[in-house]
This record gives structure tokens, sequence and C-alpha cells, in this order.
């Protein structure tokens, strides 16, 4: 049973998030803050993205995910699905 504090997120970063080191800056950010989950580009020129874990550091992931790494430009960060199952580890996937 999953607890209600944790909570899992897919999310849609759109802007200039592809080739200026996106992907491996959400993948450190979320080890460090202890997330699950995945980071991938889109064909579209979007990153999606899963974060599992408790609900502040995904909140906090979320947040960080606007910013970005310093030569993103993010326009929107969109939940696009909130549940599911929590994935295990944290990996960066080929595009999709």
């Amino acid at each position: 049973m999953v607890s209600p504090s944790c909570k899992t997120v897919t999310v849609r970063i759109e802007g200039r998030v592809q080739g200026v080191y996106y992907r491996a800056w959400t993948e450190q950010t979320a080890h460090r803050l202890n997330l699950e989950g995945w980071v991938r580009n889109r064909r579209d020129g979007s990153v999606e993205a899963v974060f599992s874990g408790p609900s502040a550091q995904v909140e906090e992931m979320l947040r960080r995910c606007a910013e970005g790494p310093p030569d993103a430009r993010v326009t929107s960060v969109a939940i696009t699905d909130e549940g599911g199952a929590s994935p295990s580890g944290f990996q960066v996937l080929p595009t999709h």
C-alpha cells in the first residue's frame, strides 16, 4: 500500500529544454531529493518525467524543474498524470 504522504506524478516540461543538460540535471536533482522515476526527451522538443516519493520532495522537484539548469528556458511544467506504480530508482530513458 502506498503511503498517503507519497506522490507519483508524470510531467511535461516545455521550452528550451533539450540540448541544455536538462535530462542529466533532472537525474542528479531527483537523486539529491531521493526521488524515483525517469526522464526522457520527446520528439516534439519537450521533456517528460515521472517523479515518485514523499509529497514534499515531489513538490520541490516540480519547483526546481520550472527553473531547470542554467542554459534551459522553461516555459511550462504541467502535470499530465497523477498516481500509478512507483518506479524503482531513477533513470534517463531514450527519446520517445
